[in-house]
C-alpha cells in the first residue's frame, strides 16, 4: 500500500487514481494524522460483501447458541397445498 500527501493528491490525482484502479490502495497523510484510503469501487463492494457476510455469520451463531442454550422454539412446518 503506498501512501501520498494530500497536497501531492490534488497535483496527481489522475496518476493515483489509475494505480488506486489497478488495485493499489492509497493511504493519504493528512495533518493531525486524520489519514483516509483511497480504494477502487470495486475493492470497495468486495468489502462491503465481507462485512454484510460477517454480520449474517454472527447472526447465525448468535441463534445456534440460543439453541444449545434451550432458547430455541419448535414450528409445526407450514406446508402449501398449491
Amino acid at each position: 500500500m503506498m501512501a501520498v500527501r494530500s497536497i501531492d493528491l490534488r497535483t496527481n490525482l489522475k496518476a493515483i487514481c489509475d494505480k488506486v484502479f489497478s488495485g493499489e490502495p492509497m493511504i493519504i497523510s493528512r495533518p493531525k494524522n486524520e489519514n483516509v484510503v483511497l480504494i477502487s469501487e470495486k475493492q470497495y463492494e468486495e468489502y462491503e460483501r465481507m462485512k454484510r457476510n460477517a454480520e449474517y455469520i454472527a447472526k447465525l451463531d448468535r441463534g445456534f447458541e440460543q439453541i444449545a442454550s434451550g432458547m430455541g422454539v419448535e414450528h409445526e412446518l407450514i406446508e402449501d397445498d398449491e
